[in-house]
């Protein structure tokens, strides 16, 4: 593990004490906690990104316009009657 220096505001190192506390944590802990969950969350994001880019199966209007709201209801409604 390597060290770092940030710098915060006093508001936000107030709070981060706090909470640290509240958690049995230290401060270092829990910033490199809420880090380490924010590049977790950024990582999945981008993957599912990356698979919805990837995925060739997506409306496709082949030059058409596609079909209206009311259209579409209309086509279910009538499949309903």
């Amino acid at each position: 593990m390597k060290n770092v220096t940030i710098t915060v505001e006093d508001s936000v190192l107030e709070w981060v004490r706090v909470e640290a506390a509240k958690r049995g944590s230290s401060v270092s802990r829990l910033v490199g906690e809420m880090l380490a969950e924010k590049m977790r969350r950024d990582d999945a994001y981008e993957r599912a990104y990356r698979e919805w880019k990837a995925d060739s199966v997506r409306m496709h209007s082949d030059g058409q316009p596609y079909p209206t709201r009311d259209e579409i209801y209309a086509e279910r409604t009538d499949r309903l009657r």
